[in-house]
Parts: C-alpha cells; structure tokens; sequence
C-alpha cells in the first residue's frame, strides 16, 4: 500500500538539523515530496541526496537560498522530468515529476505572492501557466499524485481566520476559484478532504505571535491527484510531534491501485 509524504522543509539543512531525516526513515513511506529546499546541488549531504534507501531527484532554483523541490522514492523511477516546461518558473526549482510503472507522482512548490504586488501577480502567471499541464496530466490516463505546498487554502474551513484573510495572498477569491476549477472541471481529486472533512485541520501556521501554541493555522500543503488513486486514500495525517519547519508534514496512504 504505497504511502507518499508531501513535506515544506523550509530549508532542507536546518529540517535536517530537526532531526526530519531521522523521522522519516522511520516512516516506511515509498515515496517523499520535500519543497523549499534553500540549497544548490553543492549544499546537500550525502543524506540530504539520497537517504538510506532512497533515490532523490531534485530541481534547484537558479537564486541561492531559494525554492526548489526534492522528490525521494524507494525505486528508481522509469522516467524523471525537472521543471513543467515555463522558463520562469523552471528557473525558480519548483517542479519534480517521477513516473513509477503507471503512477506519476511529483513534488509542487508553488509560488507565494504574500512578499507583495509583484509576487502576487508572479503567482497568478504561475497559475495561468500552470493549468494546461494539469490538464495535459489528467488527460495522459495515468494516475498522478501532486504534492507540495500550493500556497492556497481552499475553503474558509481551512484556514483560522478566514474573515481577515478574504484580501490576503492564499485566500484570494482569484485563487480559490482557480482550486475548485481543479477540482470541479479538471476532476482534479482533493486527496485529504476526501477522507478527513475536519475542521482546524492545518500544515502551516505563521511564525507570528503564538500561531502554532494556538493552532492559527492553514491547511496549503495538499495531495491533488486523479480519481482512481484519490479514491484508493484510506488514511491521513498532519505531523505535529515535532517541528522540522513551519509546516507540518502530510502523509496519506492509498491501497494498491
């Protein structure tokens, strides 16, 4: 029963100062999504490259200490695809897609737009960029699983204060409307509201005040996949015993296909 982790590290070296690497391998998880690395390819361990039992395949941002996503499975994968094919955003280290027989599972780090105006309209490119490959990836017939954080909570029920966030980057109408269009017209499947419709079910909470002691928190991090693996999910769950970042990892588990 394959089980897949999507984790923002939020610097890959200080998450392993956390002690991340050691709880992973206690996971036994096939495959592991990691976004926000901050490294080049010079700044990994070997651990950090490829943890005992593990392959990794990364995309690197061009900027130093910035972005970039890593993607860790138990086998080699069939076929590796670093970036989605948009020079802007591939400059950035956002994109890691892995196929592994009939399933393509891929680590997302979308782009944040709470710096500012500028990265706010960045992220509604990366938007508009972004959906034709999602279409492309529904409609090759295989099974996808999209990890990572996608910087947007969904629904008011996924975030704290959803009243003071409705003009704030990750709550924006623009970009909510753009999920349910995954959802709705892609048929894009939301792999842990299909199983745990809780709410104060977050991944992220602010640095700011006591967020995480009063859980002020976002649900952004996701699994987004197609149907038939969405419906083999059978278990989630948000790691909160230990802080590796500022978010929590999500690990769901899916019966074999």
């Amino acid at each position: 029963m394959p089980r897949i982790i999507s984790a923002n590290l939020n610097g890959i070296r200080s998450a392993s100062k956390k002690g991340f690497f050691e709880w992973m391998a206690k996971q036994s998880a096939d495959f592991i999504c990691v976004q926000e690395l901050k490294a080049q390819a010079a700044d990994m361990s070997p651990e950090m490259l490829a943890p005992e039992g593990y392959v990794g395949n990364f995309h690197y941002a061009e900027k130093k200490g910035y972005s970039g996503v890593g993607l860790y499975s138990k086998r080699t994968p069939n076929a590796v695809r670093i970036g989605f094919g948009n020079p802007e955003f591939d400059a950035e280290g956002r994109y890691v897609e892995c196929d592994f027989g009939d399933l393509t599972v891929i680590s997302l780090y979308c782009p944040s737009g709470s710096s500012g105006e500028e990265r706010q309209l960045a992220k509604f490119r990366f938007m508009e960029a972004f959906l034709p490959h999602l279409q492309e990836l529904k409609a090759s017939g295989r099974e996808v699983v999209i990890c990572g954080d996608w910087n947007i909570a969904h629904h008011e029920i996924d975030l704290k204060n959803f009243k003071g966030n409705k003009k704030n980057s990750g709550f924006l109408p623009e970009e909510r409307a753009w999920l349910t269009q995954l959802f709705d017209e892609v048929a894009l499947v939301d792999v842990f509201r299909k199983v745990d419709t809780r709410a104060e079910q977050y991944t992220w909470w602010s640095n700011r005040g006591q967020a995480w002691a009063k859980n002020v928190g976002w649900r952004i991090d996701y699994h987004i996949s197609t149907p038939g693996i969405g419906a083999k999910a059978h278990a989630v769950a948000i790691y909160k015993d230990e802080r590796f970042s500022d978010h929590a990892p999500l690990t769901i588990d899916y019966a074999e296909m």
